[in-house]
């Protein structure tokens, strides 16, 4: 590990960077200032095409000179970018000199004055930010998940016929299988992302109290709301209007929400998993070398789904601080979004290193089918529901007090006091022969 790695405040950029270096392209300082650059360039380019009318001999064929500002961003740029703002301490006005330094190196400066023209920060930060996030779930989050959810589904085609004790407040219930219960997972995970694919990418562009005031008093003639709207689209995101000085947050806190409920999920999957190692259902793979306890020789433990329970955890936590507060601004505006959202991207960090460690233990796990087929030999009271809804389909009196009476003694419930407890039923044999074929390993539902 590299000393800046070591010396990390965060484990997401120290122990764990490489689990979360996909992100540094969107949440990164770095990142920011390059979207911002890239909001700031559409945006002027925006302008030309409009035309305004001081704009109308700029040479269009220099737009692609403009877009270089931005796929050619290099860190050296941000770095001068950083370094201007020690003078402006203002981090938008700061990109703002930068480009209009990059135009005058181009012989452009009789048009530098257009460069944020009419714009207030949250123009840019509220455009940049939601673009960046939107990219970042493309490119990092939905292929991780996108892993996890294959996995999922290749185990539960894997495990479909493996009939498995089910437990319900943790107590023997109605047997299931194996891969009904991962496919249950499956589903859900399919279902919030059906919802999370729905989440408007909501940009906020509208001047300095959102009414496009400065906008409208230089150019009256021009629909500046039919421009916003069709600028803020032509980057891939929604237009919120109206607006505050601000974006108002409610999608994105829907969003965050979401990736709360898909993480929810993954959590309840990971202490299942858990749960079955501690109950001998699967052994792990052992890799050369690995310890798994520094004082027991024997254990192998499921570590891999403890590190993702805790990271989905502070990874909610985050999520719920972030959904609660950025839809809430004093009146028109408060600052106390600018320092929050800096932090979107911890939350989705610590989310892709949970969804690895899960995918990680995944891949260790080996079935251990004996002790399946152990628990449901040693569980013969789970039938008693199949036998007391076949006496009820039968009009017999009391079946559920008749079965009660018998899987409720002290005494062990086995195959052989089941086949006992049906030769005394006063029904037909053809009932008794339905019943007898009935065991812990087949009544599994469908």
């Amino acid at each position: 590990m590299a000393s800046q790695a070591l010396q990390a405040i965060s484990p997401i950029d120290g122990r764990y960077a490489s689990k979360t270096a996909s992100l540094i392209p969107f949440f990164s300082e770095e990142a920011l200032i390059k979207y911002r650059v890239k909001v700031e360039i559409e945006y002027f380019i925006a302008l030309v095409e409009l035309p305004l009318p001081q704009l109308k001999g700029f040479d269009t064929a220099l737009f692609d000179d403009l877009r270089r500002l931005y796929t050619g961003f290099s860190t050296a740029d941000a770095q001068h970018i950083k370094d201007t703002e020690k003078v402006t301490n203002h981090d938008v006005k700061a990109v703002e000199y930068f480009i209009k330094e990059k135009f005058e190196l181009l012989g452009l400066q009789q048009y530098k004055e257009f460069i944020h023209f009419g714009l207030t920060s949250q123009d840019i930060n509220n455009t940049a930010i939601p673009l960046s996030l939107k990219e970042a779930i493309h490119s990092s989050y939905l292929p991780v998940f996108s892993q996890v959810h294959e996995k999922l589904k290749a185990l539960s085609v894997e495990w479909k016929d493996i009939p498995m004790l089910a437990r319900t407040h943790g107590q023997p219930a109605s047997p299931t299988r194996l891969g009904k219960e991962i496919q249950v997972y499956v589903v859900r995970l399919e279902e919030q992302l059906t919802i999370l694919k729905s989440i408007k990418n909501a940009a906020k562009f509208g001047g300095a109290t959102g009414n496009f005031n400065a906008h409208h008093v230089a150019y009256p003639g021009i629909d500046w709301r039919a421009f916003g709207q069709q600028f803020v689209h032509q980057l891939g995101l929604h237009h919120s209007f109206p607006t505050t000085q601000i974006e108002h947050y409610d999608h994105m806190a829907g969003l965050f929400d979401c990736l709360k409920r898909i993480n929810t999920i993954i959590l309840d999957l990971d202490r299942d998993i858990w749960t079955y190692v501690s109950m001998d259902y699967f052994k792990q793979k052992i890799k050369k070398g690995e310890i798994g306890s520094s004082a027991m020789p024997h254990k192998v433990n499921p570590i891999d789904f403890e590190n993702s329970e805790g990271n989905l955890g502070i990874a909610n936590a985050i999520f719920e601080h972030l959904s609660a507060k950025l839809p809430v601004s004093r009146l028109q505006r408060d600052l106390t979004d600018s320092t929050v959202l800096r932090n979107i991207g911890v939350p989705i960090g610590h989310t892709l290193i949970a969804f690895q460690s899960t995918l990680k233990g995944l891949d260790k796990l080996l079935l251990n089918e004996s002790k399946f087929k152990a628990d449901l030999e040693n569980n013969w009271a789970v039938v008693a529901e199949a036998l007391q809804t076949i006496l009820r389909r039968e009009g017999y009196p009391n079946p559920y007090e008749a079965l009660k009476g018998l899987t409720r003694t002290n005494e062990a419930i086995s195959q052989k006091s089941i086949a006992d407890f049906i030769e005394t039923l006063d029904v037909s044999e053809a009932i008794k022969v339905e019943m007898r074929v009935i065991t812990p390993e087949n009544f599994t539902g469908i």
